[in-house]
């Protein structure tokens, strides 16, 4: 397995998932999972020129994700997964191809019918259901904005929400 982190994300691929994450795991690829991004090359342009030299991003659309996940899973070297939403993660945890795999929430910022969980972390009712369903199938669902701060379990997260 060369993919190392699974992460949701708002921001998908910035500073924080670089420096922060892609630096203390040293990262050399990042799998980005949206369909908007995937079909506009200036969004993929604007993603990839914050990447340092020799680490290597793919947009792929939710479908490409799931039907090449065995491919981007074993490429050489360390790599990451981004989605946007838990919806997305949930559509690949459905797939089967995230089992027993540790997924981390990072930004996900205020919006309609979302609940402040943690200072990074807003979660609405439909988000917290896909949550778990995405815990049913992995090994562990927690949120951490950078490595070195305290993984705070999915379990507390659901509490914060009421």
């Amino acid at each position: 397995m060369a993919l190392d982190l699974f992460r949701i994300d708002e921001r998908l691929l910035h500073g924080q998932v670089i420096v922060g994450w892609g630096m203390r795991l040293e990262l050399e690829y990042y799998v980005i999972v949206d369909d908007e991004v995937a079909a506009s090359e200036w969004e993929k342009d604007l993603y990839a020129a914050g990447l340092p030299e020799g680490v290597d991003a793919l947009f792929v659309g939710l479908e490409e994700a799931i039907e090449r996940f065995e491919e981007l899973d074993a490429l050489p070297g360390r790599g990451a997964l981004l989605t946007r939403s838990p919806s997305t993660m949930r559509c690949l945890a459905e797939a089967g191809i995230l089992d027993g795999r540790r997924v981390n929430l990072g930004g996900l910022h205020a919006g309609p019918e979302r609940r402040r969980v943690l200072p990074y972390v807003h979660l609405s009712p439909d988000e917290i259901a896909d949550l778990r369903k995405i815990e049913d199938r992995c090994r562990h669902v927690s949120a951490r904005d950078l490595p070195s701060a305290r993984e705070v379990p999915f379990e507390e997260l659901v509490r914060a929400a009421g």
